[in-house]
């Protein structure tokens, strides 16, 4: 078994965190836990399929990406690139279509994080990406 760097494993808690997050979300979505917002709106419940499985699905690759990279699988940085990208962007579109801060600050943190920790040529030399 190869050994895997620190960076590494920081990536993979991240990304770890990142599922969690986004389960989360789901079930928000599912109408099971209340979206937490300003004071004039604190227990409101949202139901839409449609959100739920495209955050249930980015918590399913996430769960993925994080086996990945506690593998040191070399294909895990090139897709741990395209996922990050790629929620970083729904992120974006969230609040330009009228979504919270208070609802998406955590995942934009951890994405910009680990976007640019990834582009580190140590992490690239980690999975072999040179």
């Amino acid at each position: 078994m190869e050994e895997r760097p620190i960076g590494v494993t920081i990536l993979a808690v991240f990304a770890g965190i990142l599922c969690v997050i986004n389960a989360i979300i789901t079930l928000r979505f599912l109408g099971f836990l209340p979206f937490i917002g300003p004071v004039d709106i604190v227990d409101i419940r949202v139901f839409s399929i449609w959100y739920a499985l495209l955050y249930g699905l980015l918590a399913y690759i996430w769960f993925w990406v994080t086996k990945m990279l506690w593998e040191v699988d070399p294909q895990a940085w090139t897709f741990l690139l395209f996922i990050t990208v790629m929620n970083l962007s729904f992120d974006f579109i969230i609040l330009i279509t009228g979504g919270s801060w208070y609802d998406i600050n955590i995942s934009v943190i951890l994405n910009a994080l680990i976007l640019l920790y990834i582009m580190l040529p140590g992490t690239k030399e980690a999975f072999g990406t040179d």
